[in-house]
């Protein structure tokens, strides 16, 4: 069971950049899906998820209107597009996958979650 996190890199604020999250050795058809980061010296923070029962998703205020998350389970994917990004967006992300569906009540939750991937290092500069 993996994740694979990727789509990271370097860019101005006002940018965008598109993560992807790939799931190999499970079905993610099954799996409720979310996006967290860490920024250096602070605790991770969750920023969004989608649910695998109804395909809704959920995001944190502090992304709202920015990011979009997107599953394709065809692909074994979730993606998180990032727009207008702003400095203080730059962190580590990492996705992870909750073998339940997920909704707004869990998974904002860290303990909820199964399976980690490794991180994908996003940086914003000014």
């Amino acid at each position: 069971v993996q994740l694979q996190a990727s789509g990271g890199g370097l860019v101005q604020a006002g940018g965008s950049l598109r993560l992807a999250c790939v799931a190999s050795g499970f079905t993610m058809t099954y799996f409720g899906i979310g996006w967290f980061r860490q920024a250096p010296g602070k605790e991770r923070e969750w920023i969004s998820c989608i649910s695998s029962r109804d395909g809704r998703s959920y995001y944190a205020d502090s992304v709202k209107g920015r990011f979009t998350i997107a599953r394709d389970n065809v692909k074994s994917s979730v993606y998180l597009q990032m727009n207008s990004l702003k400095p203080e967006d730059t962190a580590v992300y990492y996705c992870a996958a909750d073998k339940g569906p997920l909704d707004g009540s869990d998974c904002w939750d860290p303990d909820e979650y199964d399976y980690w991937g490794q991180g994908t290092l996003v940086t914003v500069s000014s």
